[in-house]
């Protein structure tokens, strides 16, 4: 049987989730490769990756996916990894530099300025360097770890996780694993996908592991271990819950109606341990 593909993002959100795959046996059954959001989503569209921890914004673009069960990146409050950085007052803010290698939190950021802040901004696409975005633009959206390194007692920020939550009363998931269905068929039936990943996510979330994973990527930051930890512990959430259903699929509706994502079909969770899936 085949060895499956699996694309993953480099950052910190996503260590805890790569724990046995990294510090396990479990990566010996897979071939990994790393790569930001918008290369994950590209990766399964093409079939150049068999599984990957998706953008939830692709899930309405990439035909044929099952979702692996109860894990995700999500968020019940601030984030801190996903903000818009404005130079003026957000009723000010008329153009908008768009991180390029995110794809959940630019939609999420068209929906809030189309349906809560106000249309007719100007969006443009860039590389996530804040000095250059703000030259061009009046507001930048950064993710990732680049977002965690902002000092922002020097901007007007604003984290998109608590806004969406301030307004909608429902969690935001950003990211999920999703296998291609076509895959399902070429690896072996009795693989439990689904328990080798939620058990993967259960590990890296030890609080030795996760003590750990702030003394590696500290340095990588530039961030204290204690504010790492924080992070990971506090800010992103790590289940699919019925909330986070209902905030993904909130989400989902809103994007469509404002005109930017397409409609997503009905969410498709993988069944375990068998190759099917039941919605």
């Amino acid at each position: 049987m085949k060895r499956l593909r699996i694309s993953a993002i480099s950052y910190l959100n996503t260590a805890p989730l790569m724990w046995d795959f990294e510090h396990g046996d479990a990566g010996s059954a897979f071939e990994i490769s790393y790569t930001l959001p918008s290369g994950c989503a590209a990766a399964l569209a093409d079939g150049s990756a068999d599984i990957g921890i998706i953008p939830a914004a692709a899930y309405a673009t990439i035909p044929g996916l099952v979702i692996l069960p109860e894990v995700a990146i999500a968020a019940r409050g601030p984030v801190r990894s996903i903000l818009l950085v404005c130079k003026v007052p957000l009723e000010n803010v008329s153009s908008v530099a768009l991180d390029s290698s995110s794809l959940t939190s630019v939609a999420l950021t068209r929906v809030l300025f189309k349906k809560w802040w106000g249309a007719g901004r100007r969006f443009s696409s860039t590389a996530p360097n804040l000095e250059r975005m703000l030259e061009e633009c009046d507001a930048a959206l950064l993710i990732g770890d680049s977002a965690l390194k902002i000092n922002r007692t020097r901007y007007l920020t604003y984290d998109l996780a608590e806004e969406w939550v301030r307004l909608t009363n429902k969690p935001f998931v950003f990211a999920f694993w999703a296998v291609r269905q076509a895959a399902l068929e070429e690896c072996s039936p009795t693989l439990d996908l689904s328990s080798v990943f939620k058990q993967s996510r259960d590990h890296g979330l030890l609080t030795k592991n996760v003590a750990d994973i702030a003394k590696e990527w500290s340095p990588r930051i530039g961030l204290d271990e204690n504010e790492v930890r924080s992070y990971l512990t506090e800010n992103i959430h790590y289940q699919v819950d019925p909330e986070c259903i209902e905030g993904l699929s909130l989400f989902y509706s809103y994007a469509q109606e404002c005109g930017v994502l397409p409609s997503a079909r009905p969410l498709q969770f993988l069944e375990s341990p068998k190759s099917a899936f039941v919605q």
